[in-house]
Formats: structure tokens, C-alpha cells, sequence
């Protein structure tokens, strides 16, 4: 088991907060199989609220999958407890905001895409189902008569000790 974590960079203006709104948040990743080195061409999703139990043992799996070249079964598990938010005192540097428990696979690739929190600095309101599809996203918050974008996201992955 390795333990891989997704760590993120952007620009935050005016945002105080950027984070994943809730267990139905899709962390959108592309795999590659540590036994044969086959990267999938297609985007995948892994969810917490979505999970299979382990075949042995008392745990989770949030995502398995058949390597197409060698046939073997990898899985992963979102480590609940790691999720956390960027924020703007995180700007600059890469923050780890989730790890995954990798069995078989590791991930690759990484796509923000839609499904974000971002609270606006100054008290201001909290936007619901932010999109990062297109890299940045841009709106203006009434409560404290300002515009708000998050820009420049950039990620990497870490193996955990």
C-alpha cells in the first residue's frame, strides 16, 4: 500500500477559501498500473461517497479497476481524514489537500473540474458548485461588493512515508 498525495497551488483573489464540497466531491484522476505501467487514457472519478468493502479485511475501496494490458485488479481509498481546504495564506507554496491509499495503481494525472467551495474574504458569501474546468473561475460576491476568482491551479502528487 502507498499512500499518494494530491497537493494543489493557485491564486486566489478575494477568496479566503477553496475546498471540496462535501462526500459527493469527484476527484477526477487518470492511473497508471505499478505492476505493468499501463497509464489510462480515460479520465476516472473516485468519491467518498461512493466505496466497495475490501475483499479481505474491514476497510473501503473508493475505486477498482482491471488494468486493461496486464488484467490485474488494482484499487484505492480516499483517506477520509486528510481532505482538507486551501487557503489563501497557502498561496505560493503546494498544499496536500487529500491522500489516497494506492493498491496496485497510482494516480497520474489530476482534473479539478467542477464541484468546489469558495468563501470570499471580508465575511463575504460562500459559492456552491464551483467550476475549475477551464483552470479558473471568476464571480463577484454581493456581500462585500468585490470580484472573486481562484487562478493559475497547478498540481502535483507526493508518496507519503
Amino acid at each position: 500500500m502507498v499512500k499518494i498525495a494530491l497537493q494543489i497551488t493557485c491564486r486566489l483573489d478575494n477568496v479566503e477559501e477553496l475546498k471540496p464540497a462535501g462526500p459527493e466531491f469527484r476527484w477526477c484522476l487518470k492511473f497508471t498500473c505499478s505492476n505493468c505501467g499501463e497509464t489510462s487514457e480515460k479520465w476516472n472519478y473516485v468519491s467518498l461517497d461512493e466505496s466497495t468493502p475490501v475483499q479481505r479485511g474491514n476497510g473501503v475501496n473508493h475505486f477498482v479497476s482491471k488494468c486493461k494490458l496486464c488484467s490485474r485488479e488494482n484499487s484505492m481509498a480516499i483517506l477520509e481524514d486528510t481532505v482538507k481546504s486551501f487557503t489563501s495564506d497557502d498561496q505560493g507554496k503546494f498544499k496536500a489537500i487529500v491522500t489516497f491509499d494506492c493498491r496496485g495503481i497510482e494516480p497520474s494525472d489530476f482534473s479539478a473540474r467542477e464541484g468546489w467551495s469558495a468563501k470570499a474574504t471580508e465575511g463575504g458569501k460562500e459559492f456552491n458548485d464551483v467550476d475549475l474546468s477551464e483552470g479558473e473561475w471568476e464571480d463577484y460576491c454581493d456581500k462585500s461588493m468585490q470580484p472573486v476568482g481562484i487562478y493559475e491551479i497547478k498540481h502535483k502528487f507526493e508518496r507519503i512515508k
